[in-house]
């Protein structure tokens, strides 16, 4: 078996490139538990989701306090008021399914099927998005795109569905330029991710111990996020790279539970 220590750092890595890479995190997550047979523990997942979490803080801490500022001035009307209640929208539909339905989504976890299928899906969705529907992308979101967009996320708590993935390609759908698309999707991470976080953790306290996986996380997280910014913004077609990925993962799994 491989060290213990060696298999948290892969983790760690694993986790910051597939948080923000449109390719699942929870999927890949799952995929390289069963290679390195390494049984994690549940804060050992939150340890690395919090340092995901944090290099959307780090990424995007000016446009945070401006949208907190808004929202507790009560300042509804502006750029930064209206994006903070985007952000609340977007957030509800994956609140709702997550709490209703936590136990059934936990059970699918231990499904390479599942995991499988939830590849195959996020390639198709991000291949569609590429796709010129819109003669004219537009900057700015209304509530009816951030509650699809929303929407995207909540399905993507299956594992395999990317949620970076989902959001990104819908937001795109919907006629929103990738950039801006792209931004959504990192701010509705965060009530997402640490709405989740808080739910598993409870009254439990993250082990120091696990500080290094949580660092490596967010310094891999933070240089994804840059990366993805670049290449998406530049060219929604990109995104036809890591469909593709997604896609032969999911090809390449199906054949091996068929013929172990």
């Amino acid at each position: 078996m491989m060290n213990e220590f060696l298999s948290a750092i892969i983790l760690a890595i694993i986790q910051g490139v597939s948080e923000w890479f449109p390719i699942s995190s929870s999927g890949h997550l799952v995929l390289f538990h069963n290679i390195f047979n390494y049984e994690s523990s549940l804060m050992f997942d939150v340890a690395l989701h919090f340092g995901t979490l944090m290099a959307v803080f780090v990424y995007f801490g000016k446009d945070i306090m401006d949208i907190v500022e808004a929202l507790l001035k009560g300042k509804f009307k502006s750029p930064e008021g209206e994006m903070g209640i985007l952000i609340i929208v977007a957030s509800i539909p994956a609140a709702i399914v997550g709490i209703l339905f936590r136990r059934l989504f936990e059970a699918a976890f231990s499904s390479l099927a599942v995991v499988a299928m939830g590849f195959g899906i996020t390639g198709l969705f991000l291949l569609i998005s590429t796709i010129d529907f819109h003669k004219r992308e537009k900057s700015e979101l209304s509530y009816k795109d951030a509650l699809w967009v929303g929407i995207a996320q909540a399905f993507a708590i299956l594992p395999g569905i990317s949620r970076s993935g989902s959001t990104i390609a819908t937001g795109i759908l919907r006629g929103i330029d990738s950039r801006n698309a792209m931004r959504f999707s990192f701010l509705i991470s965060i009530p997402a991710i640490f709405g989740a976080g808080i739910i598993e953790i409870g009254n439990n306290r993250l082990n120091s111990d696990l500080v290094w996986a949580t660092l490596a996380a967010f310094v891999v997280g933070l240089m994804t996020i840059h990366i993805l910014l670049k290449i998406v913004s530049k060219d929604k077609k990109n995104l036809r790279w890591f469909a593709v990925y997604v896609l032969l993962l999911a090809l390449g799994l199906g054949i091996w539970m068929i013929f172990r």
